[in-house]
């Protein structure tokens, strides 16, 4: 009955996948290099504008790290023509909303309006653009509201820093080694004529990616582009020539130490390929498998059955350069992390020495299609999927077609992708433990 289920299930989501709206959208460039593309959708009058550069925390110096996250929140300070402090106000008061997030590969600006305030999505963006005010006051203030983000949701947040423990171990060249936040010491020694370089270098339109979906008329935002960007000049081409790491040959053992935590956690953290290779996106699968509700393999065996974590998961951090693949566990009662790491490590073998059961692997295909309709279900994430399939994956189309990667990774993938990168030698095994038990 079971299997009848499930095969039901599937039938069903093929069914309305197979169906589902193809996502139209038309691409260009402007002719000082910017890249727009455009979704129409009409069945809702709100409109999304976004703006996607290809800069993000591994494109900063050594020495002054944090630059790209502390640019996320600089450029809402004013322009020329836009006082400082106005920013938010205009938006509000045009019926809109808008945020940017930052991460190591990119930065992302986004507003949604109503549709009839286009323009007004557009001019702003072209002001951060072309006549961003950058001056000491501006950076004072940002500098103080980073120092309060990185301590509540970094120094004070139980298990904080556990990526960025991750990541200083298993990256030893590669600028992958830092954190997207910064250190606070190189954001306070940075002068301003350096923010002003870094805005030079990056904040061009030759590194940007500009999004108008929604309710809109495609001639109608042609014609409102090209106005406002098409005479914002080409800046200098971005070389990038990031070293390469070493393939890992034994096991890295470390400890990391947590102020806020009472109870420890293993982790075991494997470098693998980038977010673009086949390979990732079956370990996507294999992270799903292990982790992905009540009923997946590591929560069954290690939380529900043996009673040996409090919590556990698997999380495949992929990146455009390269990705990271974690274990971890927090143990409960008298279960060592010894034990806990042992007990993730059986179900690893089991991945490299079995094919999964059919139920499982329909049950993987049902959790992707599921994820690919629920993405492209709204403006927001349409929007936000066309940008970061243009400009991470260099293929816009990605945003029809990557389900038929997920459909086309047999069960046989997925026991040879677990064999290729899921191995002791292969990784990072961190004791990340209460501040006191450190000696």
């Amino acid at each position: 009955m079971k299997k009848s289920i499930l095969s039901f299930t599937a039938l069903v989501l093929f069914v309305f996948t197979t169906n589902a709206q193809k996502v139209e959208f038309e691409e260009y460039d402007l002719s000082n290099g910017m890249h727009v593309i455009l979704h129409q959708d009409n069945s809702a009058p709100v409109a999304f504008i976004a703006t996607y550069y290809h800069v993000g925390a591994k494109d900063e110096q050594p020495d002054r790290t944090g630059m790209a996250h502390f640019f996320e929140h600089l450029l809402f300070e004013g322009t020329k023509n836009i006082k400082r402090g106005e920013w938010d106000k205009i938006v509000s008061s045009a019926g809109g909303n808008g945020n940017a997030t930052t991460d190591d590969d990119r930065t992302y600006y986004y507003e949604q309006f109503p549709s009839n305030e286009v323009a007004t999505g557009l001019w702003l963006e072209s002001e951060r653009l072309l006549h961003p005010v950058i001056e000491q006051v501006g950076v004072d203030t940002q500098n103080e509201v980073v120092k309060e983000e990185k301590r509540l949701r970094v120094d004070n947040q139980p298990y904080g820093k556990f990526l960025e423990n991750v990541k200083k171990n298993i990256f030893k060249k590669h600028p992958y080694k830092g954190t997207t936040i910064g250190k606070m010491e190189h954001l306070d020694a940075a002068t301003l004529e350096e923010f002003k370089a870094f805005n030079k270098k990056f904040y061009v339109p030759n590194n940007g990616t500009l999004v108008v979906a929604g309710d809109i008329d495609k001639a109608e935002v042609k014609k409102m582009i090209q106005d406002y960007f098409g005479s914002i000049p080409r800046g200098a081409e971005i070389e990038r020539n990031f070293p390469k790491e070493d393939p890992i040959t034994e096991t890295i053992k470390a400890k990391a130490y947590d102020a806020n935590i009472s109870i420890p956690a293993i982790m075991a953290a494997y470098r693998t390929p980038a977010m673009t290779t086949k390979d990732s996106r079956v370990l996507d699968m294999i992270s799903s498998y292990f982790s992905t509700g009540r009923s997946s393999v590591l929560y069954k065996k290690l939380v529900d059955t043996k009673k040996m974590a409090l919590q556990t998961g698997a999380i495949n951090f992929s990146q455009e350069d390269y990705g990271t693949y974690i274990l971890f566990g927090l143990p409960q009662g008298e279960t060592s992390l010894d034990d806990l790491l042992e007990g993730i490590d059986e179900e690893i073998v089991k991945l490299q020495t079995n094919l999964i059961s059919e139920n499982d692997y329909q049950k993987l295909q049902n959790q992707f299609e599921n994820r690919f309709v629920n993405s492209n279900s709204t403006v927001q994430g349409i929007a936000g999927s066309l940008a970061e399939y243009y400009v991470m994956f260099g293929d816009t189309n990605l945003i029809n077609t990557e389900i038929d990667i997920f459909r086309s990774i047999s069960r046989e993938d997925i026991r040879e992708v677990a064999k290729k990168y899921l191995n002791p030698n292969q990784r990072l095994v961190l004791e990340y433990l209460p501040e006191s038990q450190k000696k």
